[in-house]
């Protein structure tokens, strides 16, 4: 028995890749273009001195269950980065419950993140792919009520090898589920300090495949708005495209959100080289990061992420987290 499951640890280990596509998008492929609309001001906002999120709160990632949006976001003190949790009935007036996930100076995280995660209700609980360690990692956390929290002892998405796209970092998680899978997007950095984004696969949220082919978006072009570094994708289908929100670094470091689209999920092209929505009021005059999505009526598309009027590639923004609205129209000819 011992050697039988030796052998089926050692064959694990040595198929970390894989060769993949996602699930066909539904309905009848047509050829559109974006039109977003923000909201004015912020919708949760930071905490007051002392408190964990009293410097900076981002990075939403929205789960519905019984009733109600359940918001896991990052919040810094200006030291550590932990999550919190805050409730809302429409997804714009919050109730802040409080941190509910820090870091463990005595494990793999460290003392620095437990954050900058991704959350779905998957058999019967919260899952909660989340970021920690110097450099990064990323680690999963289950939990019934979104309070209590049971971590993984070890990362669950490892540096991949010597040499890889994801040698030195992996990190920003968004997981979404379609056709009995688990797909994981996420930023790899590799030792020449490239940020770019990838994808992986899973049954259960703890083992993943990685894209042999991975990256599948590369940095932008020189003198674009995502020539220094992406980050924080954000994946769903419609009008016969998988489409993904992620976020750009330029090189000032103001980031702002661009959009790609893909017939495969995994071959992924930007719609334009500009971004498609940056900041539109001082609050988030220089950063707009962390999308999260929600299909909304009629088509529309509901996101919520994180603004900030500092530039900064991580932290101490005055960050705080906006929400606006996506719809499609044609595309011009």
């Amino acid at each position: 028995m011992k050697r039988a499951l030796l052998a089926a640890a050692l064959l694990t280990a040595c198929r970390p890749y894989a060769d993949f596509t996602l699930p066909p998008p539904t309905g009848a492929r047509r050829d559109v273009q974006p039109r977003v609309e923000v909201r004015p001001e912020p919708v949760l906002g930071r905490g007051a001195t002392g408190e964990f999120d009293a410097v900076d709160a981002l990075n939403p990632s929205l789960v519905w269950r019984g009733g109600r949006w359940f918001n896991f976001y990052s919040g810094f003190d200006g030291k550590t980065w932990s999550t919190g949790l805050a409730t809302s009935a429409d997804g714009l007036a919050w109730t802040k419950q409080g941190r509910v996930l820090s870091p463990e100076a005595a494990t793999w995280e460290g003392s620095y993140i437990a954050a900058n995660g991704s959350a779905l209700w998957f058999r019967d609980e919260f899952h909660y792919w989340y970021q920690a360690g110097s450099p990064p990692r990323i680690g999963l956390a289950r939990s019934r009520d979104g309070l209590a929290w049971r971590k993984e002892a070890a990362p669950v998405v490892p540096f991949g090898p010597r040499g890889a796209w994801d040698e030195r970092a992996t990190a920003d998680p968004y997981v979404i589920a379609a056709d009995g899978w688990l797909y994981l997007f996420y930023l790899g950095e590799d030792r020449a300090r490239r940020q770019r984004l990838g994808v992986a696969r899973s049954r259960d949220g703890m083992a993943w495949e990685k894209l042999r082919e991975s990256p599948v978006l590369e940095l932008g072009a020189p003198g674009t708005f995502d020539e220094n570094g992406l980050g924080e994708p954000a994946v769903w289908q419609a009008e016969g495209w998988w489409w993904m929100l992620y976020t750009g670094r330029g090189r000032s470091e103001d980031r702002r959100i661009g959009l790609a689209r893909s017939a495969d999920g995994v071959r992924w092209d930007r719609v334009r080289e500009s971004a498609v929505f940056a900041g539109t009021a001082p609050w988030m005059a220089k950063v707009v990061c962390d999308p999260h999505v929600e299909p909304g009526k009629d088509g529309a598309l509901r996101i919520w992420f994180g603004g900030g009027s500092i530039p900064h590639p991580a932290e101490n923004i005055a960050g705080a987290i906006g929400y606006a609205t996506l719809s499609w129209q044609p595309a011009a000819r």
